[in-house]
């Protein structure tokens, strides 16, 4: 009896340790670029009783494994795409050279979480030569296909960043994720917001938090703080865009930890690392 009392306790011990030495992982935000000048809050969230303006980041975030994983969450854009212009974009820095401030290369880029496929998060994806990108499936359908038919909604999509996907496709390089689900240890995908087609936000794991990044799903921290939908073009379903906050909030260590895709105050609410890097914790 004492043998079986020792077995079971040893075992016990050995299970645990494994967990404590399980995949782990830190989470950082990197701005790349920033809207040249504040706009209304209003331009990005639907509100009626604020005069309140915000500061607009462009930002990927990089979710870092103790297993050698690096994951980006979006991958930027390059400099020379037409639509940059509209929005005023200065201190623009190219997302891959912006790693090196965290000692890592282009290359050394794993996978990319592509939140969803407009200009400003996909049109880097070639810059990060070696990484293996997770996209919804129903995203990646009405981004290459229906998106172009009669009476559908291209707002957002570039054509060179579409044949690039195709290729990417092609080489073998892109999975198709079919709704919530977990794609890599210790991270989840959830769809729900519906900003493009069939938009998805990552759930990271990390040692102490259960972390969201929202990216698109939610614009910027009024959205979240008042459940109040986007501005108009924000989202194909007001109504889901309000009830995936709500599961974000159910999902996430706390309100601190869900990150909206383009405020500027979540570089205030977390500790920098090197300029226009905070880390999420």
């Amino acid at each position: 009896m004492k043998n079986v009392f020792y077995i079971i306790l040893v075992s016990f011990f050995i299970s645990l340790n494994t967990y404590s030495q399980g995949v782990d992982y830190e989470v950082y935000a990197i701005k790349f670029a920033s809207m040249g000048h504040p706009s209304a809050v209003s331009d990005w969230a639907y509100c009626l009783s604020t005069k309140d303006s915000v500061n607009i980041d462009f930002v990927i975030w990089l979710i870092k494994g103790n297993d050698g994983k690096n994951i980006l969450v979006d991958a930027g854009f390059l400099r020379d795409i037409e639509e940059a212009k509209d929005f005023d974009v200065i201190n623009y820095v190219r997302p891959d050279s912006m790693l090196s401030k965290l000692n890592l290369k282009a290359g050394d880029i794993t996978d990319i979480i592509m939140s969803h496929p407009h200009w400003d998060h996909i049109d880097g994806l070639a810059l990060f030569p070696k990484a293996h990108i997770w996209i919804q499936k129903e995203d990646y359908n009405y981004f290459v296909g229906a998106a172009w038919q009669k009476g559908g909604d291209y707002g957002g999509f570039n054509k060179r960043d579409i044949r690039m996907l195709v290729n990417f496709n092609l080489a073998g390089k892109v999975t198709l994720v079919d709704g919530d689900q977990e794609i890599i240890p210790g991270i989840r995908v959830y769809t729900g917001s519906r900003h493009t087609f069939n938009s998805q936000y990552v759930l990271v794991q990390s040692h102490l938090n259960k972390i969201i990044l929202a990216s698109d799903n939610i614009w910027i921290y009024y959205s979240l703080e008042n459940l109040r939908p986007p501005s108009t073009g924000g989202t194909f379903d007001t109504t889901a865009y309000k009830s995936s906050m709500l599961k974000m909030k159910s999902l996430a260590s706390s309100l601190k930890f869900i990150i909206p895709g383009h405020d500027a105050k979540m570089f205030s609410l977390f500790p920098a690392v090197q300029e226009g890097i905070v880390k999420i914790q």
